[in-house]
C-alpha cells in the first residue's frame, strides 16, 4: 500500500491510502502443508463486489464461481482472478501423506506474530517433540505442538523442522519449512513543498512509505521532527509548518519523519533533509585570468563569478555579448569558474549573473580583445582546375580564412617569387599572368601578420596545348587492298598536350578509338571486308576541341565467290531444238568478272561482266547436249567454279513403224497375229497404243526405249486398217496404216489351223463367271469412243460338232448402236442369248482347255 501523505493530492482513509492493484489469497487454516484428506479454504480478497471469481490450478482454469471462497484438497499452485484485474500471486499447497507435519503460515511480515505447529496424524500419540532451526535444536516442545514468536523479525529467518517420538517405539521427522520475514514497509521519505522555502513561508512536509496488499488493514502513526524537536504527529502523513529565519553563518536545520505501527513494534525513520531560509544574492563580481585585456587565440582564459551574499543554491551564468557560454549551480560557499579556449570570435564584452530564485543579479562588463595569428592560406587558381589552356589569363588568389590584419601575401612558382601584396582587411590578395606552355608547374602562396609566415598547400598547374590537325596514313600488305587483308591506320597530331584521344572514321561512322597518354600517335588495325571501301579520316582531341585529318580513300577488292549456274528453258523438260539460256553469276566479287561456261570439261564460251553481276550463254539443244554443266568466275584474284548442274535433253518420239506377223501368207480366222510397233528415235519411256481403225486394241510401255508387240487372235471382224501410236510426253506420233483382210475358217488339210478330231469339240468362248481364272478373249473395244461395240456369244444346242464349228467364229456378232432410234439396218439383239463383255488380251485360251457350258 503506497502512503502518499499529501493533503493536496489524495484524500485520507483512516490516515492511509490503500489502492489495491490485484487480488490476494488467504488460507484457512493458514498453512501450506496439510495432511492428505484434509481441506483448505481459499479466499480471494478484493475491495468491492465483483460478478465472478475465476480459480486456477497451475495454468488450468479450475472453476469460475460468483463466490470468493473455494475449498480444495489437491496439491498444486492456486491463483484467483477477478474481472478487470490481473491474476493474484500464486499460493502453493501440499497435501502430504507424512505422519508428522510442521505447519507454518505462507507469508510473515515484520512485527507479525509467528506460530509454528508440529502436528502428528490422529492415529499417532507422540510423547516428545523437538523443533530445529537450520539443523540446530531450537527448543524441546515436549507434548506441546506449538511454538510462538510474538513479533517476527529478520533474526527469525531460517529453515525449520520438527521431530517426534512415541514411547519405546518409533521416531518421526517433519517436512522442512523456510521462514523469510518480509519488510512491512520501506524506510519513509520526507518531502517538502516547496522544496526551498523562504523564511516565514508556509511549507508542507509529507512522510511517504507503502504497505504490501496483504497488510492493507495496518495503520501507521507518523511523527515529524526538526533537529531533535518534535513538530507534530498523527495518523495523517503530512504536517503544515514554516521555516524560521537563519542567522548569518548559521547552518540550516535538519528535518526528518518517523512511521510506526500501533502498537509500536515496527518503527522506521527517514533520512534528514535541510530546508534553509533563502536570502537574495548580491551582484556578482566577474574576474578574468590572465587579467590583461589583450589575449592571443589559443590561450586559455579563466572566468570566475562570485556573489558575496545569498542563499544557496545559486545558479551562475557566464555570457559573451548576451550569449550564454556556460551555466553552473553552486550549493555551498563556492565560486563558479569557467575556462574558455580562445578564438577570434571571443573578442568582445563579458559579464556573469547570479540567481538563487529570488532575482537575477548581473556583474559589471569586462572587455577582451583576442589577436588571431594568420591561418594557413588557401591558394585558388582562376580558371579553376589543374589544367589551363595556352593563352588563357590566369589569376592566382591567396587568402587566409583567419588572422588579425594587416596580412602580407606572397606568390611563388616553384621557389621563384612572382609578386607580393598587403591586405589591411579580410579578403586576401591576387596576382595575374598570361599563360604559355612554360607556365606549367607548382604554385603556392604565404601569409604573415607578425606571428610568422604560413604557407598554403601547393597547386599544380598544367598548361595544355590544343591538339593540331592530325595526319592519317594507311599501311597495307600489298598495293591493292583485298578483302581479308589487315590494314594499319595511323593517326598522329604533331602538337598537343597529352593525353590525346584519337578516333578513326569510315565516312562518318566511328570505327574505333584509342588514347595516347604520353602524346604521339596511335594505330588502328582493320581486317578488310567489302564494306570497308570508302573515305577514311581520323580525329585528335585532348579536350580543347577535336581536329580532323584530311580524308584518304580506300578501295577494297573482293575476290569473286563461287558462282551459281542456272538454266532458263521455255518448258519444264528440256527438248531437242529448245534454246536454253545458261546464266552464271557470282554473288560477290569486285568487277570486272570473266565468266566461262563448260559442258563436261569442254569450254562452251566465255563472257565478261564489267560492272559485276552475272552473264548468260544461249544454247540450241541437241540430243548430245545432255550431261553436266558448270561455269567459272574470275576477277583476277583466283577463279571460282560453280557446282555441277545436270541437263537431260529429251528427244521426241519419231513416227513409229507398224508391222504385222502372221503364221501364213493369208490371215485366216483363228490365226494368231503379232502386231509390232517401234519408233526409231525418242527418249524413253515410250507409250505405244494399237488401233483397228480408230478403236484402241491395247497399249504397252517401253521403259528403256525400243518397240513393243501385241498378239491378236483373229476373227472375221478383225479385217480393217491397223495403226499404232508412240508417245514419250512430247506429242504422240502415228504410224502409217496397215490393212489386213481376214478370210473364212481353217482348211481341213491345215493341221496348224484345225482342231484335233480326236478331241471333243467345245465352244471357244464362255459366258460364265467361273471362267474368271482364265483370260477372256473378247470384250468391249474402244471404251473411250462415242459408239460402243457389243460382242455377243450364243450357245447353241444340238450336235456337238456342229455346235463347235458354228460357235468357234460364226456366232460372234458386233452391234454398233447409234445414238438415234433403231433402224432396219441395225440388227436386233438375239433372244435367249447370253452376253459377256471383256477386254481383248494378247493370248486366247488354249483350244485344249476343257470346255464349259
Amino acid at each position: 500500500m503506497l502512503l502518499w501523505v499529501s493533503v493536496l493530492v489524495l484524500a485520507p482513509v483512516s490516515g492511509q491510502f490503500a489502492p489495491v492493484s490485484k487480488p490476494v489469497i488467504s488460507l484457512q487454516p493458514p498453512w501450506t502443508v496439510i495432511f492428505k484428506g484434509e481441506a483448505v479454504t481459499l479466499t480471494c480478497h478484493i475491495a468491492g463486489d465483483k460478478k465472478w471469481y475465476r480459480w486456477y490450478l497451475g495454468t488450468k482454469i479450475l472453476r469460475e464461481i460468483p463466490a470468493n471462497t473455494l475449498q480444495v484438497q489437491d496439491s498444486g499452485e492456486y491463483k484467483c482472478e477477478i474481472q478487470g484485474l490481473p491474476q493474484s500471486d500464486g499460493v502453493s499447497l501440499t497435501f502430504s501423506p507424512a505422519k508428522l507435519i510442521l505447519h507454518a503460515p505462507p507469508s510473515v511480515f515484520e512485527g507479525d506474530p509467528l506460530t509454528l505447529m508440529c502436528r502428528e496424524k490422529p492415529d499417532l500419540s507422540l510423547k516428545t517433540r523437538t523443533l530445529y532451526k537450520n539443523d540446530n535444536e531450537l527448543i524441546d516442545l515436549g507434548k506441546n505442538p506449538s511454538f510462538h514468536i510474538k513479533h517476527a523479525g529478520l533474526k527469525d529467518n531460517g529453515e525449520y523442522r520438527c521431530t517426534g517420538s512415541e514411547t519405546h517405539c518409533c521416531s518421526f521427522s517433519s517436512n522442512a519449512v523456510r521462514i523469510q520475514v518480509q519488510e512491512l514497509f520501506p524506510r519513509p521519505i520526507l518531502r517538502a513543498d516547496p522544496p526551498s522555502p523562504t523564511p516565514g513561508e508556509p511549507v508542507i512536509l509529507t512522510c511517504e512509505t507503502q504497505l504490501p496488499p496483504q497488510k492493507s488493514d495496518v495503520q501507521l502513526w507518523f511523527q515529524f521532527f526538526r533537529d531533535d524537536w518534535c513538530l507534530g504527529s498523527g495518523w495523517k502523513g503530512y504536517l503544515r509548518t514554516s521555516v524560521p529565519s537563519i542567522v548569518e553563518n548559521e547552518d540550516p536545520s535538519h528535518y526528518w519523519c518517523e512511521a510506526s505501527t500501533v502498537p509500536s513494534n515496527v518503527s522506521k525513520s527517514s533520512q534528514k533533509l535541510q530546508l534553509p531560509a533563502r536570502v537574495p544574492v548580491s551582484p556578482p563580481v566577474l574576474t578574468l585570468s590572465p587579467s590583461s585585456t589583450q589575449a592571443v587565440e589559443g590561450d586559455w582564459l579563466t572566468l570566475s563569478c562570485e556573489a558575496k551574499r545569498g542563499s544557496y543554491p545559486i545558479q551562475y551564468q557566464f555570457l559573451h555579448e548576451e550569449v550564454v557560454l556556460w551555466k553552473k549551480k553552486v550549493t555551498f560557499r563556492k565560486t563558479a569558474t569557467f575556462q574558455l579556449y580562445l578564438k577570434a570570435e571571443h573578442s568582445g564584452t563579458y559579464f556573469c549573473t547570479a540567481d538563487n530564485g529570488l532575482g537575477i543579479r548581473r556583474s559589471q562588463p569586462v572587455s577582451l580583445s583576442v589577436t588571431v595569428p594568420v591561418s594557413r592560406p588557401v591558394l585558388t587558381l582562376s580558371p579553376p582546375g589543374p589544367r589551363a589552356v595556352e593563352g588563357d589569363w590566369l589569376m592566382l588568389s591567396c587568402r587566409a580564412q583567419r588572422g588579425s590584419p594587416q596580412i602580407l601575401y606572397q606568390f611563388y612558382r616553384g621557389d621563384v617569387p612572382l609578386g607580393s601584396s598587403s591586405a589591411t582587411s579580410a579578403g586576401g590578395a591576387s596576382f595575374s599572368v598570361t599563360l604559355t606552355a612554360e607556365h606549367s608547374g607548382t604554385y603556392f602562396c604565404t601569409a604573415d601578420n607578425g606571428f610568422g609566415p604560413r604557407r598554403s598547400d601547393p597547386k599544380g598547374l598544367s598548361v595544355t596545348v590544343p591538339a593540331s590537325r592530325p595526319v592519317l596514313t594507311l599501311r597495307a600488305p600489298r598495293t591493292r587492298a583485298v578483302v581479308g587483308d589487315t590494314v594499319e591506320f595511323r593517326c598522329e597530331a604533331q602538337r598537343g598536350s597529352p593525353p590525346i584521344l584519337y578516333k578513326f572514321y569510315l565516312e562518318d561512322v566511328i570505327l574505333g578509338s584509342s588514347s595516347a597518354p604520353s602524346g604521339g600517335g596511335v594505330s588502328f588495325n582493320l581486317s578488310l571486308t567489302a564494306e570497308h571501301s570508302g573515305n577514311y579520316a581520323c580525329e585528335a582531341d585532348n579536350g580543347l576541341g577535336a581536329q580532323r585529318s584530311e580524308e584518304t580513300s580506300l578501295s577494297v577488292t573482293v575476290p569473286v565467290s563461287h558462282p551459281i549456274l542456272t538454266f532458263r528453258a521455255p518448258r519444264v523438260q528440256a527438248v531437242v531444238g529448245d534454246v536454253v539460256e545458261l546464266h552464271c553469276e557470282a554473288q560477290s566479287g569486285s568487277p570486272p568478272i570473266l565468266y566461262r561456261f563448260y559442258h563436261e570439261d569442254v569450254t562452251l564460251g566465255s563472257n565478261s561482266a564489267p560492272s559485276g553481276g552475272g552473264v548468260s550463254f544461249n544454247l540450241s539443244l541437241t540430243a548430245e547436249h545432255s550431261g553436266n554443266y558448270s561455269c567459272e568466275a574470275d576477277n583476277g584474284l583466283g577463279a571460282q567454279l560453280s557446282k555441277t548442274v545436270t541437263l537431260s535433253v529429251t528427244v521426241p518420239a519419231s513416227r513409229p513403224v507398224l508391222t504385222l506377223r502372221a503364221p501364213g501368207t493369208r490371215a485366216t480366222v483363228g490365226d494368231m497375229v503379232e502386231l509390232r510397233c517401234e519408233a526409231q528415235s525418242g527418249s524413253p519411256p515410250i507409250l505405244y497404243q494399237f488401233y483397228l481403225e480408230d478403236v484402241i486394241l491395247g497399249s504397252s510401255s517401253a521403259p528403256s526405249g525400243g518397240g513393243v508387240s501385241f498378239n491378236l487372235s483373229l476373227t472375221a471382224e478383225h479385217s480393217g486398217n491397223y495403226s499404232c501410236e508412240a508417245d514419250n510426253g512430247l506429242g504422240a506420233q502415228r504410224s502409217e496404216e496397215v490393212s489386213l483382210r481376214v478370210t473364212g475358217g481353217r482348211p481341213a488339210s491345215d493341221p496348224s489351223r484345225s482342231l484335233s478330231h480326236s478331241e471333243p469339240q467345245e465352244p471357244t468362248y464362255y459366258n460364265v463367271p467361273g471362267w474368271m481364272e482364265l483370260q477372256p478373249v473378247y470384250g468391249n473395244v474402244n471404251p473411250k469412243a462415242g459408239d460402243v461395240v457389243y460382242s455377243e456369244v450364243r450357245i447353241q444346242e444340238g450336235n456337238g460338232h456342229a455346235a463347235a464349228s458354228n460357235s468357234a467364229f460364226g456366232l460372234l456378232r458386233t452391234y454398233l448402236p447409234s445414238r438415234g432410234p433403231a433402224t432396219s439396218q441395225q440388227p436386233s439383239r438375239p433372244q435367249h442369248s447370253s452376253v459377256i463383255y471383256s477386254q481383248v488380251k494378247v493370248a486366247s485360251p488354249p483350244v485344249s482347255t476343257a470346255l464349259r457350258s
